[in-house]
């Protein structure tokens, strides 16, 4: 996919330090959607100002948006639904991680990214219609 230039010009305003980390998440957003073949096509599109990945079949999965962190829990964050109950089943499987209420997990810029538990993560947002229609089925 090539980069959206909205999405790097908004990227471009921040400052090097959050703009890196962002780029950092943005390709492990990316790279993990290519490895999530339930997932199938991503499009990379802005939502409330913010880059968004969002699979392009509907039913599939939850739009993640990243960006800047503006309270005191992180340097930048991932968001989500907040009707989801992903942060929640997140909570559960990553306690050590810091959440913001319902909708976001929050990372520190000057840490290295947990790769591990954030590609759980982008894959379950980027798979939650589909899983969870499967979970009722059975």
């Amino acid at each position: 996919m090539a980069p959206d230039p909205d999405i790097l010009k908004v990227l471009d305003g921040y400052p090097d330090r959050t703009k890196e980390a962002l780029l950092r998440l943005r390709n492990l957003v990316l790279q993990t959607a290519r490895e999530t073949k339930a997932a199938g096509e991503i499009e990379e599109t802005l939502r409330w100002g913010q880059p968004s990945y969002v699979p392009v079949r509907r039913g599939t999965g939850t739009t993640i948006r990243i960006d800047r962190d503006t309270s005191p829990a992180g340097d930048i964050a991932l968001f989500v639904s907040c009707q989801s109950s992903l942060v929640s089943e997140w909570r559960a499987i990553f306690p050590e991680m810091t959440f913001g209420g319902n909708r976001s997990v929050h990372l520190r810029c000057d840490a290295p990214l947990p790769e591990a538990e954030l590609r759980q993560m982008i894959s379950m947002a980027l798979t939650y219609h589909s899983s969870k229609r499967k979970r009722a089925a059975r």
